[in-house]
């Protein structure tokens, strides 16, 4: 059943179930799922979009890592599910880091990094070493609750955020509006961690969330004019120290893709690894062969979103 809601079914304290991140990646609607006749169910939150140029619908899970709401629900693959009550075309889900899953397999994407506070840790020598350099320089770091940064501050993430995305050529979907920042600083599981230059300004920062479990390094970013410095080190130890305070994992992500310079720089910091997990699901596979027709074949999914053309 696909209930609209705005999500409403699947809320939870955790972040990226928070009434916080819903409202910010505007959640349409709440997948409930119930398990035969064991009476278990998932909900999962969804955002359920118009697929141009047709009269059908697709949807897909929320940015970050949802997952789903399970109470007494058995890992079921996607495929043992009747999906026509939807009336989608496919759907995208993105499953929590850890804990309990929406569906058994899945896609396993890049590997993730973690610092976990109960095993030994030692980042790359490199990375200690710039750190200390950048302290002696005069450069500053602090790690507080978002809710209770400045003005400045808030305004400095987001321009350091913002120079990051330009200058990485991200798509439009990560230009994300002062009204989603303020959904995310407003949040009480959510924190700032910032490096200033000896001169005062945001050099880098990143907020970290609190979900299901764990920390998790969602957004951050780092000045043009710092980058030589590597002030981002900096920040990453903020939030590692936050990590060990609180007794909890810190989940730090991976790169854009294997192998590339931001995965190289993750692993630098971390004392252990894994992978995030997807479902891609084709709710009505004639109407999406249909749709998928005179696109490359790719690993993105939905095929007919992808911009690759042969």
């Amino acid at each position: 059943m696909l209930v609209p809601d705005a999500g409403a079914s699947a809320l939870s304290e955790q972040y990226f179930r928070s009434e916080h991140h819903l409202r910010a990646e505007q959640v349409t609607h709440t997948l409930l799922i119930q398990q035969g006749n064991t009476g278990g169910t998932v909900r999962i939150p969804l955002i359920v979009r118009a697929i141009d140029e047709t009269s059908y619908r697709d949807a897909i899970s929320p940015y970050g890592f949802p997952g789903g709401v399970t109470d007494g629900w058995g890992s079921l693959p996607a495929h043992a599910v009747d999906w026509r009550g939807t009336e989608l075309v496919s759907i995208f889900v993105r499953e929590r880091v850890q804990g309990p899953r929406c569906f058994a397999g899945g896609t396993a994407r890049n590997e993730v990094f973690f610092v976990e506070p109960d095993r030994p840790l030692t980042p790359r020598e490199m990375h200690r070493r710039h750190m200390r350099r950048n302290v002696r320089l005069g450069f500053v770091s602090t790690v507080r609750a978002a809710r209770n940064a400045s003005p400045e501050e808030r305004a400095g993430f987001r321009e350091v955020y913002r120079q990051t995305m330009v200058r990485d050529q991200a798509c439009r979907r990560y230009f994300f509006s002062d009204a989603y920042f303020e959904e995310l600083f407003a949040s009480p599981e959510a924190w700032l961690a910032t490096t200033r230059a000896p001169d005062g300004t945001v050099a880098s920062a990143a907020l970290v969330v609190r979900s299901d479990g764990l920390l998790h390094y969602y957004l951050g970013g780092t000045a043009d004019a710092h980058l030589a410095r590597s002030p981002a080190k900096n920040v990453f130890g903020e939030m590692i120290d936050l990590c060990l305070q609180l007794g909890l994992p810190l989940h730090l992500g991976g790169g854009l893709s294997p192998g590339d310079g931001l995965e190289d720089f993750k692993r630098g910091f971390s004392n252990a690894s894994g992978h995030i997990h997807t479902h891609e699901i084709v709710c009505d596979a004639a109407v999406y062969a249909t749709l998928a027709e005179g696109h490359a074949a790719s690993d993105f999914f939905p095929a007919y979103r992808s911009l690759h053309r042969p």
